[in-house]
């Protein structure tokens, strides 16, 4: 009876204890995920335990308190807030994080001062691709690599874990992301400074002592009393500058005016050109146009030469203008820089700055009595050699073009064969037009096309030729007893019957009955003959002469033909 009742008192006190207990718990009102206040009851090796009010004490690594040199400044008592993840897991345990909650608070800090834009101290503590990963009250945040400072810096080890200012610049609420920047924090502080600075000068101050700092391709950095200015390369003279680096060095001091102060962006712009006199401004009284003058070239482009005729003022060459015989040449073929040369002036425009020069109009004119030498025979030397043409140097520069039908009275393509470069040949000049030279080899022989007048041939007469060549459309004839002037006779100008008009009854070297001129243009050189037109006229005169008779005496036509024929053959 005794260990009943003492079981019973046991379970008793055991179930008022739970009671007690649920009831305590009910005050404490514990939610997961969220950031509650834990007092620290111990320190040990690995853990730092901690006091939630929940059922059972939690136990944080004390990895999550050594990244911040929190450890030092904890004892047990201390109050800090941790991250709730869950109240009981499925070992009984509580579940918490002092770095959520540190990152919690520090999300929570950053959305307000995101708005404000206010200053954070933050620790570069990695390298991401494209920049750098900062600790911000132990939340990380990415910090793009232009960010880091002003202007590109090759090292940052003496930024890797230090504290530096920086201004969140980025939030993305649903990843989780903050952007940081340094460089607006740097840009804010300078920009106070040069603000500051700026109430001393104005635009159209001369600064007697501007400092070169540094020198690109597109103009000079310049320190005025601290603040940078650019001055650029079109306001370093009125001249053409190649390089800025060739005029001034790192250090040297430079009288400048202040052209433009950008209030804005704080930007100052510098000019050294703006503290002398435009040249352009006299430019129409110093020079005319159509006047020679002489000059320096300077700069040589693809397009053309520069030309300086005084200090600030330069002109342009074009590439049309250096040559007479080539109008594309490349400058430096012909001229080459530092080179001192005369040239003319072709236009002057003030307003846009420019001035255009002529080379080609200061030499002599090959152009100018070419005309006169048309029918001259030349020696000249083969430049090139195409499929068509052959062109070659005159004495005088100039090129001029041989056409391969101007070879040789045959007019085949072969003949170009027989010519190569840098050959000196004979030819003589038959046509200038439009600066075209046409020159003629065949032209210092004799025209095989003076064997008609001479022989008092033309349209109508008629004449006998000899076979050269049988084809399938017809016959080639020789007209000429030295076989230069070739013509082919069509297949249906052979005969007057169809049924002789067959190529393949002649025989090369053998002489064709007589053929009519029915075409002949000595400057074209266009020949056609036709044995069937002779005979047609041939028919013509024999009725003329004997039609009346044969009519009455019933005689035949092939029998008048056969007696005239007889009759002719017995006189001969």
């Amino acid at each position: 009876m005794a260990v009943e009742a003492q079981t019973k008192n046991r379970s008793n006190s055991i179930k008022e204890f739970e009671s007690l207990l649920n009831e305590d718990f009910k005050d404490r009102k514990l939610q997961e995920n969220q950031t509650i206040k834990a007092t620290v009851t111990e320190i040990t090796k690995n853990f730092v335990v901690v006091d939630c009010k929940a059922k059972m004490e939690g136990m944080i690594p004390i990895e999550e308190f050594k990244n911040h040199n929190e450890l030092e400044k904890i004892k047990p008592g201390s109050v800090i807030d941790v991250y709730l993840e869950r109240i009981e897991s499925f070992k009984g345990e509580i579940i918490i994080s002092r770095e959520k909650a540190r990152r919690m608070a520090a999300w929570k800090k950053m959305e307000k001062v995101f708005e404000t834009q206010e200053e954070l101290v933050g620790y570069i503590t990695g390298r991401v691709k494209g920049g750098y990963i900062c600790t911000v009250d132990g939340l990380p945040t990415f910090m793009p690599a232009s960010q880091i400072d002003l202007r590109p810096l090759k090292k940052i080890d003496h930024l890797m874990n230090t504290p530096v200012k920086v201004i969140a610049t980025r939030i993305d609420r649903q990843r989780g992301n903050v952007c940081t920047s340094r460089r607006a924090v740097l840009e804010k502080s300078k920009n106070a400074e040069v603000k500051e600075a700026l109430k001393n000068i104005k635009e159209g101050d001369i600064i007697e002592n501007a400092k070169v700092k540094a020198t690109t391709d597109w103009g000079i950095f310049l320190d005025i009393n601290g603040l940078d200015a650019l001055c650029h390369v079109s306001d370093i003279s009125y001249g053409r500058v190649k390089k800025p680096s060739d005029l001034v060095t790192i250090g040297q001091q430079l009288k400048v005016r202040i052209t433009k102060i950008d209030p804005i962006t704080n930007r100052i712009s510098a000019s050294v050109k703006a503290l002398t006199e435009d040249p352009y401004e006299a430019i129409g009284k110093k020079y005319k146009v159509g006047e020679i003058y002489e000059g320096v070239c300077t700069k040589l482009m693809q397009y053309g030469a520069f030309v300086r005729l005084q200090e600030g003022v330069e002109g342009l060459i074009h590439n049309s203008e250096l040559s007479w015989t080539n109008k594309n040449i490349e400058p430096n073929k012909v001229l080459s820089v530092s080179q001192s040369i005369k040239v003319k002036i072709v236009s002057i425009d003030v307003d846009a700055k420019r001035i255009s020069l002529s080379y080609k109009a200061t030499q002599e004119n090959p152009w100018k009595n070419i005309q006169d030498k048309i029918g001259t025979v030349l020696e000249v030397k083969i430049k090139n050699v195409t499929d068509k043409a052959i062109f070659a140097e005159l004495d005088s520069g100039l090129t001029g073009m041989i056409h391969y039908k101007e070879i040789s009275f045959n007019e085949t393509h072969e003949n170009l064969k027989k010519y190569k470069k840098n050959d000196l040949i004979k030819a003589k000049i038959i046509e200038v037009k439009d600066e075209k030279i046409r020159l003629s080899i065949r032209a210092l022989e004799k025209d095989p096309m003076d064997w008609f007048k001479q022989n008092k041939k033309k349209v109508g007469s008629v004449i006998s030729t000899k076979v050269v060549e049988v084809l399938k459309t017809g016959v080639k004839v020789a007209v000429d007893p030295e076989k230069k002037i070739i013509v082919t006779i069509k297949k249906n100008q052979l005969a007057i019957e169809p049924s002789d008009c067959r190529p393949e009854i002649y025989s090369p070297g053998n002489t064709m009955a007589d053929a009519k001129i029915i075409e002949l243009d000595t400057k074209t050189r266009k020949i056609s003959l036709s044995p069937k037109a002779a005979q047609i006229d041939e028919e013509k005169s024999l009725v003329a002469k004997f039609g009346e008779g044969a009519k009455k005496s019933g005689a035949t036509l092939k029998g008048i033909f056969e007696k005239a024929l007889s009759g002719r053959k017995k006189k001969k």
